[in-house]
């Protein structure tokens, strides 16, 4: 018996000092997308109903880890800092807010749904990072947005929305705050150019 207790403690120590010498988990800070309302458009509803696709991206955008190009096209990400979702899923979250702050949109949902629409808004997200211009951190949201009637699946409409925003200073939270501010103003492009758009049947394509 003193024999077994002897083994059972040896092999609790050396479990103990394995344990002891794993490398420890990364803390990670997890931030939201920062958002200001839109304000209210006074304008009469329109008659169609629309779904916020969630955008397309590559592996690095479609992440919830928040990336930098510090030079060049060298790809990294901040340490210990995640988004509460992947990029993607954000943006898709702020253009369905955007939209339903505006308020001409009643027939609104998302791809989260899968609800009927007569028109779905899709896209590529091309860029959702921080870049570094002349020393200096600027969030860069690069979104090729596409109109799609549902009945015939045709695309009405297609634009590229570039946006760039400095950012005040080079901490992560910092960052964040830019990003807000950049998908804001994303978000404001977005439904101006969607609610010009001739959505009542005919299909036109605009730029």
């Amino acid at each position: 018996m003193k024999l077994l207790a002897h083994v059972f403690a040896g092999m609790a120590i050396a479990l103990l000092s394995a344990c002891s010498v794993l490398p420890k988990a990364e803390p990670q800070q997890i931030y939201r997308l920062p958002a200001t309302p839109l304000p209210h458009d006074a304008g009469a509803p329109v008659n169609w109903s629309l779904r916020i696709d969630t955008p397309h991206a590559e592996r690095m955008i479609d992440s919830s880890r928040i990336t930098v190009l510090p030079q060049g096209d060298t790809m990294s990400v901040y340490k210990g800092a995640r988004w509460s979702d992947s990029a993607t899923t954000l943006l898709r979250n702020r253009l369905v807010d955007a939209f339903r702050d505006n308020g001409r949109i009643a027939g609104l949902s998302s791809d989260e749904t899968s609800l009927q629409a007569d028109y779905f808004l899709s896209g590529d997200l091309r860029a959702f990072q921080t870049e570094y211009e002349n020393g200096q951190p600027v969030v860069v949201i690069r979104f090729d947005a596409r109109l799609v009637k549902s009945s015939g699946l045709r695309i009405v409409a297609s634009r590229r929305f570039d946006i760039s925003q400095p950012v005040n200073g080079t901490a992560v939270p910092q960052v964040v705050a830019a990003f807000g501010q950049a998908t804001d103003a994303l978000a404001s492009q977005v439904v101006g150019w969607t609610l010009q758009q001739p959505l009542d049947g005919r299909d036109v394509h605009t730029n």
